[in-house]
Formats: C-alpha cells, sequence, structure tokens
C-alpha cells in the first residue's frame, strides 16, 4: 500500500514537472538567438568582447602559422645551398642566396654574418671574425622578436578571457536574483534568463581561452626550436670564418 501511494506520488511529480518545463519552454529558449535576447546589455557586451578575442586570436594563430611554415621551408631549402657554396669559398654565391629566402630564418641571420664579413674584404683575421659574431647575435635578436610578434595576443587572451567569461557569468547570476526579488518568486522560471546568460558568457570565456593558450604554447615551441636552430647556424659560420683564418 506505502509503495503504491509512493508510486502514486513519484508519477505526479515528474508529470507536473514536466508540464512545468513545457511550459517554461515556450517562454524561454535555449537556441543562440534565443539566448541572445534573454541577455542584458553588460552580458552583451561581455560576448562581443569575447567575440573580438576569439577572433583576434585566430587571426594571430593564422599568421604565425603562415609565417613558420614559410621559414621552415625556406631554410631547409637554403641551408645545404648556402653550405654548398661557403664550401667552394664563394662568399657572393652564398649572399645571393640567402637574399632570394629572405622568409627563412636562418637566412636572415647568415647573411647578417657574412655581409659584415664581406666588409672586411672578405680578409678572416680576429677582429672580423668578432664583429661578424656580433652582427649575428644583433641578427638573432631581431628574427627572434620577428618570431614571437603576436604570441603576447594570445597570451593575454588565454589568461584573461576565463575571467571576463566569469565577470559575465557573476552578472547574470545578478540578474536572476534581481528577477527573483522583482517576480517575488523562486520558480526556475524567474532565474532562467539570468542563469542561462550566465552559463554562456562561462562556456564563451573557456571555448576562446582554451585554444589560444594551446596555439600559444605550441608557437613558443617553435620559436625555441628557430632560437636553436640560428644558434647552430651562427656557431658554424663563426667556426668557418675561423678556419678561413687558419688557411691565411
Amino acid at each position: 500500500m506505502i509503495l503504491a501511494q509512493l508510486a502514486h506520488f513519484a508519477s505526479h511529480t515528474v508529470s507536473s514537472s514536466l508540464a512545468f518545463f513545457q511550459e517554461e519552454g515556450g517562454t524561454v529558449s535555449f537556441s543562440p538567438m534565443g539566448l541572445w535576447q534573454h541577455m542584458g546589455w553588460l552580458a552583451r557586451a561581455v560576448a562581443i568582447i569575447l567575440f573580438i578575442e576569439s577572433i583576434w586570436s585566430l587571426a594571430v594563430m593564422i599568421d604565425r602559422y603562415l609565417y613558420f611554415s614559410a621559414a621552415r621551408k625556406q631554410s631547409r631549402e637554403f641551408a645545404p645551398k648556402v653550405a654548398g657554396a661557403l664550401k667552394d669559398s664563394k662568399l657572393e654565391e652564398a649572399i645571393k642566396i640567402a637574399d632570394r629566402n629572405k622568409k627563412s630564418h636562418l637566412a636572415e641571420v647568415v647573411t647578417a654574418g657574412l655581409q659584415e664579413f664581406r666588409v672586411s674584404s672578405g680578409m678572416a683575421t680576429e677582429e672580423t671574425i668578432e664583429s661578424s659574431q656580433r652582427a649575428l647575435e644583433r641578427a638573432e635578436a631581431i628574427v627572434h622578436a620577428k618570431l614571437k610578434r603576436g604570441l603576447s595576443v594570445l597570451a593575454t587572451i588565454g589568461s584573461t578571457a576565463p575571467f571576463v567569461g566569469l565577470f559575465g557569468t557573476v552578472v547574470g547570476i545578478l540578474n536572476a536574483f534581481q528577477q527573483i526579488a522583482t517576480q517575488k518568486t523562486s520558480g526556475i522560471g524567474a532565474v532562467a534568463g539570468g542563469i542561462s546568460e550566465a552559463l554562456v558568457t562561462t562556456a564563451f570565456g573557456l571555448l576562446v581561452a582554451i585554444p589560444a593558450v594551446m596555439a600559444f604554447n605550441y608557437f613558443t615551441g617553435r620559436v625555441e626550436a628557430f632560437d636553436v636552430e640560428m644558434d647552430n647556424s651562427s656557431s658554424e659560420l663563426i667556426d668557418y670564418f675561423i678556419k678561413q683564418s687558419h688557411k691565411r
């Protein structure tokens, strides 16, 4: 008898809840446009800021990917050609090869050292080698700055987007409590709009931040790999100049 009464009570509760949500579903839409319409002006401002950050982040990702891909491709073509030219002591030919690969990070660095060496009429003296080494170090610093361009944007977006979304969450919850106070009711219909905008801004903030952080870590790793390649190329070029000085 007790089980039958409990079953009847549970059935009545579920049916009442379904009817309630169906009724509320007619007034609160959880589609993107429906959520946008239920957002307050402050929550909309948060969503717009996050949208701008997502577009900016995507633009930086595409730019860095294309730049790094071109640098990698041209460097692979440049390295064996310039090594062959230097092996045959063709300094001018090596510089011309570097000029034809302007997107290569290795070419930018090596060109600076070769041009400094050429200024001294190709005489591999101790002073010439030291000046060439300084030119290589300056070129590495410049190229490193070029490679890191835009990565600070990804770091900033990755670290701030969750907090921007959290701000929208707080605003949405405050709106939900305001609706409860205004309508003098604690039903889900009174807080659905505020809670929905709170959840949307939180999700949007994470959606913007996670790819930005992942891209920042990926591109930072690529920059570090390029730095190692430039260091190795600089060392090999200095070794070449030293060997030339020993041939005198």
